[in-house]
């Protein structure tokens, strides 16, 4: 029963659930969106992010990348778009056992984002580069002063 042909998917991902980059964003309050606890939230996630995290887990995934988030005022093109999941079956059975809700995909999502290698990047590489600059400018300073 969970076979569907090509052109049955459109009008059965409409029944899929929406996750926002809002919803997992520490730097969301709960009003703005943020839909768990801060704690668990990262900082400024991509909807293409989550959608690597999702499909990597074996669910069915669309993004939607020109779709913007109601309450976030700032519409920041590097923010927008949404991912559709499928949660669950037609039967309203989990379509994967490890996510039952639709809270325990959030806090799996937020777990995994930072463990990818492009996050590793941007961590690791913009404090070395920092760092080095740093270095540097000391090194001028001193021959200054001489």
């Amino acid at each position: 029963m969970a076979h569907f042909s090509e052109n049955q998917n459109p009008a059965q991902r409409e029944r899929w659930i929406c996750i926002y980059p809002a919803y997992i964003n520490s730097k969301k309050t709960l009003p703005e969106g943020r839909k768990i606890p801060k704690s668990k939230a990262i900082d400024n996630p991509t909807a293409n992010e989550i959608k690597d995290i999702c499909s990597a887990a074996g669910l069915q995934v669309a993004l939607e990348a020109g779709k913007c988030y109601p309450r976030d005022l700032n519409r920041d093109p590097l923010y927008r778009g949404r991912v559709r999941v499928q949660l669950k079956n037609e039967d309203n059975t989990p379509f994967k056992e490890e996510f039952p809700s639709r809270k325990a995909l959030l806090l799996y999502v937020s777990e995994m984002i930072p463990k990818l290698k492009t996050r590793q990047q941007k961590q690791g590489g913009g404090g070395e580069s920092s760092a080095a600059a740093g270095q540097d400018k000391g090194k001028k300073k001193k021959n200054k002063k001489r």
